[in-house]
């Protein structure tokens, strides 16, 4: 059975892990010191400062969601797990939430630009991360 839910301070190891999981092959491209900082913002900044849902399948914990406000700030699911409608179901829960939703995504993550563009996303600006140097893709879900 797949349900989703709030985020709990003992889901870490598992959210860490399908994050670490799809970074390898979502972001390849990206420097090895730029995603060991990602690792400790992740547990630092983003959860204690974002709306984390959980997905979980047989109950375990495979990915997560987390928003601030009407922003996807990450979407990871364990790779495992990809194809399963499992990220469509949480991207649903923060529609149902939030309604109109935005997303950058970079440009050479052809994973995730294709789930947001088979949800429905429409790309709304180009831009330099600044960080990495890469180009990332504003993307808007418009609900109605």
């Amino acid at each position: 059975m797949q349900i989703i839910r709030q985020y709990k301070d003992t889901d870490l190891e598992a959210v860490l892990s399908s994050w670490e999981n799809t970074q390898k092959i979502a972001h390849p491209f990206l420097p090895e010191d730029f995603q060991t900082q990602e690792m400790i913002n992740i547990q630092e900044l983003y959860l204690p400062n974002a709306d984390t849902w959980v997905v979980e399948e047989g109950n375990i914990v495979v990915g997560f969601i987390a928003l601030i406000g009407n922003e996807v700030g990450g979407l990871f699911l364990q790779p495992t797990h990809h194809g399963k409608k499992l990220g469509k179901m949480m991207v649903d829960k923060a529609q149902e939430l939030h309604g109109d939703l935005f997303v950058d995504v970079f440009e050479k993550n052809l994973i995730g630009r294709d789930f947001y563009t088979k949800y429905g996303f429409k790309i709304v600006e180009e831009k330099i991360h600044e960080q990495t140097g890469e180009k990332v893709l504003r993307l808007k879900f418009s609900a109605n």
